[in-house]
């Protein structure tokens, strides 16, 4: 099958940019590998004679391409597939997605299906773009099929796949910060944590530099993370207590304020 030649072709490209030394590869990109997969693509789509009216029913065409993948992650198997089967897959996904057959509802949801799963073992493979590229069609085809949730699921698979595929060190680093705080925005409640976290240090921080009693300081932090207090209101602080106050002030302004768009899109998504 012409897939199947392409792909093997293609692995092989793949094959020499994993072996290259550890440090040399993670500087370099996967983008001139992506850009050789959308011309062996483009040649089989060029020549691909869809099925037409042979196909049974709303099944996919490639079905027998996306087995493997489609086995290994239900069974969640440790073993790592051949990089040839994944590829093989992505580019059958893709002659599918881009082919000249009109997919049905069903049809767009088995293919995000195979799209989504076949992501996760290209991320162990050490292919996050390649990983990212099946998520955004996984995406793309989950909200053709009105499902929200799946579209944001692999709408955050798609940004930490973004992040692996970072070939600079900090800003793959930096890159987890909104991960761990709000999951790319596809998880706004973890933000409660960050903010709890945020009071815990602010309650530490005044506790130094206030003399009045704990219970009033921590009553105090609390109300100025959404209302700022008054200069009246900080008398019993000494040197810097203001400041601290003025600092919380305005991360929690920041923090909320982030935490309110960030609900409201889930809710309404807008």
């Amino acid at each position: 099958m012409r897939i199947e030649r392409h792909a093997a072709t293609y692995a092989e490209s793949v094959t020499e940019f994993l072996e290259q030394p550890h440090g040399l590869r993670r500087r370099a990109t996967e983008q001139p590998l992506l850009d050789l997969f959308t011309r062996h693509t483009e040649a089989v789509v060029a020549t691909y004679d869809p099925p037409g009216i042979r196909r049974a029913g709303d099944s996919l065409v490639f079905t027998h391409l996306y087995a493997p993948v489609l086995e290994h992650t239900a069974t969640a198997s440790p073993q790592a597939l051949p990089v040839t089967v994944l590829l093989t897959a992505l580019i059958a996904a893709e002659v599918e997605f881009r082919g000249p057959l009109r997919l049905s509802r069903t049809q767009n949801r088995l293919l995000a299906e195979a799209y989504e799963r076949v992501g996760p073992p290209l991320v162990q493979a050490g292919l996050p773009a390649h990983a990212a590229l099946a998520y955004r069609r996984a995406g793309s085809l989950y909200r053709i099929d009105e499902d929200t949730d799946a579209e944001d699921r692999c709408g955050l698979a798609l940004a930490r796949a973004r992040r692996l595929a970072q070939p600079v060190g900090w800003k793959r680093v930096g890159g987890l910060v909104p991960d761990l705080i709000c999951g790319y925005g596809y998880r706004p409640f973890r933000m409660l944590w960050f903010v709890a976290c945020q009071l815990l240090v602010f309650v530490l921080a005044v506790l130094l530099r206030a003399d009045q009693p704990p219970a009033v300081t921590v009553f105090q932090v609390l109300m100025n993370y959404l209302n700022p207090l008054g200069v009246g209101d900080t008398t019993n602080l000494r040197v810097g207590g203001r400041a601290i106050f003025v600092v919380e002030s305005y991360l929690g302004a920041v923090t909320m304020s982030v935490f309110f768009a960030l609900l409201v899109r889930r809710w309404f998504r807008l």
